[in-house]
């Protein structure tokens, strides 16, 4: 029997009113673009691709600032709009099915989760697991040596995700029973003065996270997720009206990712800072040598193969069995061929 969670009544509190912020933020713009996000009258407006705003960093913020991504969307008559910010899956999935985003990035653990739901999008890439970049932190100063030092102790994750599957990936692996250690459910974006001041003994999190607490605040993995045997893909979901309406340019927006995501591999420094290199959004220069390392060891976004495929029903029979879903999720009928989609075949 799982050990109760204890859960920050404060924290539960903050994590409401950050998704509902989030979602208004989508839902204001979204508001303006709706009707040519669905090609206006007689399709002869810009289609608009309604995405999370990028941020500081990547490809994607490069994309907004050089205009190269509305220049190879106007190629289908399309645009982007920045709508929102980038963050966890969970409330851009929510987005996505209230007509409030068209495209979104999250995890396959995050999806499967989201999948259980009613969701109202499919996923149309993916990108391999982070085998660098994830995993559980530690402080360099803790007596944790081990996965099984883990009984008995705190551990921060993100309920149904990327934080959670890791934990349990770990424990599993190394035949600790997960009852035995107790998850603190918080966002993983509230989660970095918790650990830093040592209400929890570790946190299990992602690279957004992870590198700015190993140049910054001390820590270092316990395990990543290579060493967990991860599966946790990064995948792009697309809203089911988008996809349906508008496929040549969920083809186009493949494309830029796939062709962007392997300049951005080449040269990952370049890639950093690309609005501002001060303030909370930038990345220090001791964060550097950590995001170009795990950059580098990234992959560019692909079609979703076979092979892919079983790995997300490996991570949905995982999920099932742990009891982070009530049943095992069926992810297959939720997937884009992107490949076909040049002729407008789903």
């Amino acid at each position: 029997m799982e050990t109760p969670v204890k859960t920050p009544r404060l924290a539960l509190a903050a994590t409401a009113l950050l998704a509902s912020t989030a979602l208004a933020a989508c839902g204001s713009s979204a508001d303006g673009a709706k009707a040519s996000a669905d090609g206006g009258a007689g399709g002869k407006a810009d289609v608009v691709l309604r995405l999370p705003d990028p941020g500081n960093n990547g490809f994607l913020a490069r994309g907004k600032k050089d205009g190269s991504l509305d220049r190879a969307l106007a190629a289908v008559h399309a645009k982007a709009a920045w709508t929102g910010s980038a963050g966890p899956f969970a409330p851009a999935a929510q987005a996505l099915s209230a007509d409030q985003l068209d495209v979104a990035q999250g995890s396959i653990t995050s999806a499967v989760a989201a999948l259980a739901q009613k969701p109202g999008f499919k996923l149309f890439a993916q990108t391999a697991p982070d085998g660098v970049g994830e995993g559980i932190l530690v402080k360099n100063d803790s007596p944790i040596r081990s996965v099984q030092d883990l009984v008995g102790r705190k551990v921060a994750v993100s309920q149904g995700g990327t934080s959670e599957y890791l934990l349990l990936k770990a424990l599993a692996k190394n035949g600790v029973p997960a009852d035995k250690v107790e998850r603190v459910y918080l966002r993983a974006d509230q989660t970095s003065g918790v650990f830093n001041s040592g209400q929890v003994d570790a946190w299990a999190t992602w690279n957004t996270f992870s590198t700015p607490a190993i140049a910054n605040a001390g820590a270092h993995f316990l395990v990543n997720g290579q060493e967990v045997g991860s599966d946790n893909y990064a995948v792009w979901a697309v809203r089911n009206g988008f996809a349906d309406k508008h496929p040549e340019v969920v083809k186009a927006f493949y494309t830029y990712l796939r062709e962007n995501g392997e300049k951005e591999k080449a040269d990952p420094a370049g890639y950093l800072n690309v609005f501002t290199d001060a303030g909370p959004t930038a990345v220090t220069p001791a964060e550097k040598d950590v995001a170009v390392n795990v950059s580098k060891q990234g992959t560019p976004a692909d079609a979703i193969s076979d092979a892919d495929t079983a790995r997300f029903g490996t991570v949905a029979q995982f999920f099932a069995d742990q009891k982070v879903t009530k049943q095992l999720v069926d992810v297959k009928p939720y997937l884009i061929d992107v490949n076909r989609l040049a002729d407008g075949a789903k």
